[in-house]
């Protein structure tokens, strides 16, 4: 494995595993400036502008945080994977519905900073072959002069490519965020912008009725998960607001909306 450049750039992408048409919806509710392009078979990629790292003063690992794990669970049967990277370290996320998160880290160098136990979870929960893919994710637990941080997630990225994972030429772990939105707009990807609730519920349902999932809409299950989706969210919007913290706090929002408009249309369709 060759090492990539010793660039400082900060900045993160969000691989989600569905087709752009399902994560548009929820991605939209984070009233972020993001852009949206298909990575493969049944894979999208988020690309971030990068804002609420730059000029927040959050660290670009706990935005993405919250971000991945408000889509997981917005989306409750497709897993977010976030791939970060700042001046000191590199890492990724794996976000699946109401799991805990799991996350390993890389140094700047390449030096493995995380647990061996993280790395066959994320396996797991991404369902990757459990002797061809696990082997193939060793190497990137290991110490390696040749690899730096950049160089591991890039790693990463093929083992990926078992599952169908085709990132966009260009749209390469590591580079600036100003880098990877430049690329991706010149391939045609999707602004995703903020149009109002309105437009946004719509374009929710329209995606979740239209999918196998549309029976699940009302009835017993359609309320559990709206009452479980409030009660994760108030306290995580809470404790994001007194922390300040924008990306824990989208991330609560967005779980009381799912959770309140779940609850709402599961009542008003039962009338």
């Amino acid at each position: 494995m060759n090492a990539t450049s010793g660039s400082r750039s900060v900045g993160a992408l969000l691989l989600c595993r569905a087709e752009p048409a399902a994560v548009r919806p929820p991605a939209q509710l984070l009233r972020e400036e993001l852009l949206l392009a298909p990575a493969g078979t049944e894979w999208s990629v988020v690309v971030p502008e990068g804002k609420p790292w730059l000029h927040g003063g959050e660290p670009v690992d706990r935005v993405v945080t919250g971000w991945a794990t408000a889509l997981a669970v917005s989306a409750a049967t497709w897993p977010v994977l976030a791939l970060w990277w700042d001046a000191d370290r590199a890492g990724y996320i794996l976000a699946a519905g109401f799991r805990r998160t799991v996350g390993y880290t890389w140094l700047a160098d390449g030096t493995p900073a995380g647990e061996d136990e993280a790395m066959r979870t994320f396996a797991a929960r991404l369902a990757l072959d459990p002797v061809l893919d696990a082997q193939a994710l060793e190497p990137l637990t290991e110490p390696d002069k040749d690899a730096d941080a950049h160089a591991r997630l890039i790693g990463l990225t093929a083992v990926l490519a078992r599952l169908g994972l085709d990132l966009p030429t260009g749209i390469t772990p590591g580079e600036s965020a100003d880098r990877l939105r430049s690329v991706a707009l010149a391939q045609g990807a999707e602004e995703l912008e903020w149009s109002g609730w309105r437009d946004a519920v719509r374009a929710e349902l329209d995606a979740v009725e239209g999918g196998p999932f549309g029976p699940y809409l009302r009835g017993p299950r359609a309320r559990l998960l709206g009452a479980a989706q409030l009660g994760a969210g108030l306290p995580l919007l809470a404790w994001g607001l007194g922390r300040r913290s924008g990306g824990w706090a989208a991330a609560g929002a967005l779980l009381v909306v799912h959770g309140a408009l779940g609850l709402a249309y599961d009542r008003l369709r039962s009338q």
